[in-house]
């Protein structure tokens, strides 16, 4: 019946509510029925034991010469007129006098239907006789309904019985307006509970609404469509997600793009040598190129193979990595000899863009503590990159300084192209290519830089770039320095 959660919700909620009203209604209920029962109840328990010293003081006086029904009969007026005088700040009391056995003798004026000669049950007359006072709420088989009732003995002055005065009052009154209470209660519960439902209501679809959304959007990415985007409207914690669905659509988008690039770049750098391999192979099989020519197109064969070789190898670099198959063991090295054999290996390619190049290091030896064949992969790619991209006469400049808390940072600086701002945060991602044109960088899958930073990271490292578009670019990463002996 309740499959959504808008519906339990709501649900949940609205039975919270009414259950939190009807319990207060009947606990509130209660309270004021038992607070208007015990004020009636000491009320009345004050009006008899004020009646009884009165006219047990006043039968007193005759010490007992007369009997007490007698006596009552003979001054009924002063009696009837001392009742009454009791009773005259509540006009529901009901005072009669009894003898011993319980024979009604006299009234006063507001009776409420008792007459002269009715008789109180003797077990009720001896409950009074056996206590000092009597409270009940029952009928005394002379009303119709319960009422409170309080009685006091009458007794002569050697302490003997005589008869008693009764007080009572009907609880109909009470129980009116506890009744029109308890439904005021009710109904302002009800009114209250309606306005706390549809203020629920409303919360709810708050909540859920961007929730629907939510499902709805990432069903289109399951799809392959990340075009859907989550409105975002406040601060909580609802916006939060929305926010963090369409951060994960965005980086879902960018990987399925650099995905899509990578199969294509992957697919034009084994497509071209393969192509240009077999079609040497080819013409050099069928006579097609001339003897004297094979070792020119034997050399060309052999570049591709060995290109071929490095995008191989960067893609088992990136599955070891990513498994954890590949271990990395520290060990002390010089980074500065590191950074100058690169250099030197790139002596030819640095002449041909006649590079200005500068080596930049506090000591000539800095011992670093890390993965030597890791960083040695790192350095190089990145002086590589750097060499590619810079502009003809352009400064290269490679930088060892020693930092705070025993840090090496080694950087790769060119003047050259540079990385546009809004590709910074994605330079360190696979398969990403700034040079979507492959006018530069015509042998690369975009691998490189996230193999670098994957090593760099497995290692406790860091590594960063810095970048202003047609004029440099500057790559920093960290190492721990070797400790001392």
């Amino acid at each position: 019946m309740f499959k959504s959660v808008f519906a339990k919700y709501v649900t949940a909620f609205a039975a919270i509510i009414l259950v939190s009203f009807l319990t207060v209604a009947l606990i509130v209920a209660s309270m004021v029925t038992d607070y208007a029962s015990d004020s009636k109840k000491e009320s009345i328990d004050w009006f008899a034991r004020t009646a009884q010293t009165i006219v047990e003081g006043d039968y007193v006086k005759e010490d007992g010469a007369v009997p007490f029904a007698e006596y009552v009969q003979r001054n009924r007026e002063h009696f009837k007129s001392l009742l009454d005088a009791v009773a005259q700040s509540d006009t529901s009391l009901t005072l009669f006098l009894t003898d011993r056995d319980g024979r009604v003798l006299l009234t006063g004026s507001h009776n409420d239907g008792i007459a002269a000669e009715l008789t109180v049950d003797t077990s009720v007359m001896s409950r009074v006789f056996a206590s000092e006072g009597y409270s009940d709420r029952t009928t005394l088989k002379l009303f119709a309904d319960k009422h409170l009732v309080s009685a006091y003995s009458v007794r002569a002055s050697d302490d003997s019985a005589v008869g008693a005065v009764f007080v009572c009052s009907s609880s109909a009154r009470e129980e009116a307006l506890v009744k029109v209470m308890t439904e005021t209660i009710i109904m302002t519960s009800l009114w209250v509970m309606l306005a706390a439902f549809i203020a629920v209501y409303f919360i709810s679809d708050r909540i859920i609404s961007p929730l629907n959304h939510m499902k709805s959007a990432v069903k289109e990415y399951a799809k392959g469509n990340f075009e859907p985007q989550i409105v975002v409207r406040g601060n909580d914690e609802i916006s939060e997600l929305s926010a963090a669905v369409n951060s994960m659509a965005k980086s879902l988008h960018h990987l399925e793009t650099m995905r899509n690039s990578f199969l294509a770049n992957v697919s034009h750098d084994l497509r071209t040598p393969m192509t240009t391999i077999a079609g040497f192979i080819d013409g050099i099989n069928s006579g097609a190129i001339p003897p004297e020519k094979h070792a020119h197109y034997l050399a060309i064969i052999s570049t591709e193979v060995h290109r071929l070789s490095r995008l191989v190898t960067e893609l088992l670099d990136i599955s070891k990595l990513e498994s954890g198959d590949r271990k990395f063991l520290p060990e002390t090295f010089d980074v500065c000899e590191m950074a100058r054999l690169i250099l030197i290996s790139f002596e030819q390619k640095i002449d041909e863009k006649r590079l200005d190049v500068s080596f930049e290091s506090d000591e000539d030896t800095v011992l670093a503590f890390a993965d030597k064949d890791a960083v040695h992969q790192v350095l190089y790619n990145l002086c590589d990159n750097a060499i590619k991209f810079s502009n003809e006469g352009g400064k290269y400049r490679i930088a060892i300084r020693r930092s705070e808390k025993q840090r090496i940072s080694v950087s790769v600086f060119n003047e050259g192209v540079g990385i546009p701002k809004e590709d910074l945060p994605f330079v360190f991602d696979r398969f990403y290519k700034t040079d979507k044109s492959r006018g530069l960088d015509k042998s690369g899958a975009g691998l490189g830089l996230y193999i670098a930073k994957t090593i760099m990271e497995a290692q406790g490292e860091s590594i960063s770039v810095d970048s202003e578009v047609g004029k440099y670019c500057e790559f920093t990463f960290t190492l721990s320095e070797s400790p001392r002996k």
